[in-house]
């Protein structure tokens, strides 16, 4: 086990694997020292989803903020399953994180912080980034989250 998921299990968390993309792309894509994730979205080990609905009308802020932690953990399993060690990053550099949400919901931010958070506990400093937290009027089967991020590795 990396040191990175050991921080995460003694906060209660665990990367799990990625499942199969729902269509024709794949979960991560590496270019010399740079990995693009594919959005990800609540999923549990299951293959099902939690949290769907729109934030604001379904879900409340720290509920969607939940979301966003489990979507950050299927990410960060996407990420391991591309370079084997989630030890070998050395800079999460831009995280996107898009929000289903009602039109007057302006929240966002806190949101997403769920997974930026995450992205700190785990990797301290090198987990700090750069962001846009944006609201959708919907997403795939409806979750609430989704998010994708580039991540620098050694």
């Amino acid at each position: 086990m990396s040191k990175v998921e050991e921080r995460l299990a003694a906060l209660g968390h665990k990367v799990p694997v990625p499942g199969a993309p729902v269509a024709n792309y794949v979960n991560a894509v590496r270019t010399g020292n740079l990995v693009f994730t594919a959005g990800q979205g609540p999923r549990r080990e299951d293959g099902q989803y939690d949290y769907i609905g729109k934030v604001g009308k379904d879900l409340d802020v720290e509920t969607a903020r939940k979301s966003a932690e489990l979507v950050m953990l299927n990410l960060l399993g996407a990420l391991k399953q591309e370079i084997g060690d989630l030890d070998k990053v050395k800079r999460v550099v831009k995280v996107l994180g898009m929000v289903n949400c009602t039109p007057d919901f302006t929240d966002q931010p806190k949101v997403i912080n769920g997974a930026s958070d995450l992205l700190v506990a785990a990797f301290g400093d090198a987990g700090r980034h750069a962001r846009s937290a944006v609201g959708m009027s919907s997403l795939p089967i409806g979750i609430s989250v989704e998010i994708e991020m580039i991540v620098e590795v050694s």
